[in-house]
């Protein structure tokens, strides 16, 4: 954008407000408001890291890329993200064929995914050959501890995560009904047998040869028995993400504080409130039909008056 529009080296390090303004406004329309948003901070990003100051006007820059955002194109739009609800789940769980490997990783996956209200990368490994260790969730990380009420809940430590290089604890509890993590995962652990070095959701899968092998979880076959499930139930297919979005639901419409679910869900210091501001327009309907959490959402969720 600078070759084309022959701006002086001198505005482009560090760059003037007017300089990234033109930046925004270029491609505003054309990109989606998200991405946009992606490459200005790519920018600061570049200035911190060369020690070049970066001294923005942060509310006309958030202005601006609001309005990046509202201007993007329908191409480029993603639908939004619904949530997992202990209904979708239920649904599909005949469909899964839980009493077989694959299904029974799966499902174990899917009911522990939600309940912690973990992402879906953070359990499954991206590849076949991508196992680490290091990295992944593996059974020996997984371990049953008391709180001080004397409730018994489980414990997955997990290496290295999104926001914290040196890894998180997700938690969850037995549940009733058909959903309940607790007996999905005995089941997974009595059909797959995991080793403790293995990754938590490791299958017995058997090949063309009708060779059997262990088999990591990778985040496209999860989402791929998710998918078929839904169709063979006759409803319509939730995204992996949705999974996160609909645990943070599932408690909040239980009338879990809001602080304990921030806390459950690992977010730090504002990125809670970010993140229910950012997926509102999902949970509202929900919320809705609880008149005393969705007053309380609204208020968590409110931008504060400047």
């Amino acid at each position: 954008m600078c070759d084309r529009r022959n701006i002086p080296e001198r505005e482009r390090a560090p760059a003037r407000d007017a300089t990234i303004q033109l930046f925004v406004a270029t491609l505003a329309g054309s990109y989606n408001g998200d991405t946009i948003r992606n490459y200005v901070y790519g920018v600061r990003a570049w200035h911190i890291v060369h020690g070049v100051p970066w001294h923005r006007n942060k509310d006309e820059l958030d202005t601006l890329l609001r309005a990046a955002l509202k201007l993007t194109p329908a191409v480029s739009q993603r639908k939004p993200r619904r949530p997992w609800t202990v209904a979708f789940l239920t649904a599909i769980r005949p469909h899964l064929r839980i009493d077989e490997p694959l299904g029974a990783a799966v499902w174990a996956c899917a009911v522990v995914g939600f309940y912690s209200i973990a992402r879906l990368g953070e359990l499954t490994v991206p590849t076949l050959q991508g196992f680490k260790a290091s990295l992944h969730v593996t059974r020996e990380q997984l371990r049953p501890e008391t709180d001080r009420a004397g409730h018994s809940v489980w414990a997955l430590k997990l290496p290295t995560t999104k926001s914290s290089p040196s890894g998180e604890s997700l938690s969850f509890a037995k549940q009733d009904g058909a959903t309940d993590p607790e007996a999905a995962l005995a089941a997974h652990f009595r059909i797959n047998k995991p080793r403790p070095d293995q990754a938590l959701f490791t299958f017995i899968h058997t090949d063309r040869a009708m060779r059997k092998r262990q088999r990591v979880l990778t985040k496209d076959e999860f989402v791929k028995a998710i998918a078929a499930a839904a169709q063979s139930a006759a409803i319509d297919p939730l995204q992996g993400h949705g999974m996160r979005i609909g645990g943070t639901l599932e408690y909040l419409l239980r009338g879990i504080p809001f602080d304990v679910v921030k806390t459950m869900g690992r977010w730090k210091s504002e990125a809670f409130q970010l993140y229910l501001r950012k997926h509102a327009q999902i949970l509202a309907p929900y919320l809705q039909r609880e008149s005393a959490v969705h007053g309380t959402f609204v208020r968590y969720t409110m931008p504060p008056v400047r």
